[in-house]
């Protein structure tokens, strides 16, 4: 499973306060965001701040930082599967009508 994706930040868009130093480096956390729908410019990518715990928990805005493209794909991407909680719940005992 690999896509080769290329994007434009726009670094003026960047929250300086965000940068982090690091022993090996300067850091600064991204989340980039694959759509099912191109824009009318050809994007399907999108590029944003990461966001902390809190600023999720608080459903701040989050800061847009570029786009881009899928450019190229194996044809196996696949969604990552979220965990589902199956507490309280017997499969067995579902009463389906077919």
């Amino acid at each position: 499973m690999s896509a080769i994706i290329n994007f434009s930040l726009n670094l003026d868009n960047l929250d300086k306060t965000k940068i982090i130093k690091g022993k090996k480096g300067t850091y600064y956390n991204l989340t980039l965001r694959v759509n099912d729908e191109v824009s009318q410019f050809g994007d399907n990518v999108s590029v944003y701040d990461a966001q902390t715990a809190e600023e999720r928990a608080a459903k701040a805005s989050r800061n847009f930082v570029g786009n881009g493209k899928v450019t190229w794909t194996d044809g196996n991407i696949q969604s990552v599967a979220r965990e589902v909680s199956t507490q309280g719940s017997k499969q067995d005992d579902v009463d389906f009508p077919f």
